[in-house]
């Protein structure tokens, strides 16, 4: 099996990384050779997404990605959302809402919703739903979570 090296920015921060197998998938690279293990490893069929992040800003599911794939490229995990100590307002508005529970899936919401947020500042409860379309939750029955993104909406246009 070959090996390449892969440079690309990951949460703002430049990166390089030798000897990674070609067929390692972008969760793989980032939980394993960088250590970022807010991308969770759920389905790994592209169905759940807990594994989404954002490359180039737009979300993939990271378990459908080679991380190969992402050389020359910028890559947002669940990590990069917080600036130092200050939450975002998406993470904030999740704790205070309820929308996460066992938190396995949140990663991936916090992902989606972000990505839609700056395409849609002021969703209808119908819209986020349909924005979040293609990431499972198995605790919250979603009501929380759209609740949350509605609530992460509202601070963001009032830069709270």
């Amino acid at each position: 099996m070959s090996e390449h090296r892969i440079e690309c920015t990951v949460n703002g921060e430049p990166v390089a990384v030798d000897r990674v197998p070609s067929r390692r998938l972008l969760s793989d690279f980032l939980r394993d050779d960088l250590h970022l293990t807010g991308t969770k490893r759920g389905c790994e069929t592209g169905i759940c997404g807990a594994c989404s992040v954002r490359v180039d800003g737009e979300v993939v599911k990271s378990c459908l990605m080679l991380a190969v794939q992402v050389r020359g490229r910028d890559v947002q995990t669940v990590e990069g959302l917080a600036r130092g100590e200050a939450l975002h307002p998406l993470q904030e508005s999740f704790m205070q809402c309820g929308g996460l529970q066992c938190g396995y899936c949140t990663p991936g919401f916090l992902m989606a919703s972000c990505a839609m947020l700056e395409t849609n500042p002021s969703p209808s409860a119908d819209e986020v739903r349909h924005g979040l379309n293609g990431n499972l939750c198995r605790c919250t029955g979603y009501t929380q979570i759209v609740e949350s993104v509605l609530d992460a909406a509202e601070k963001m246009r009032h830069g709270n």
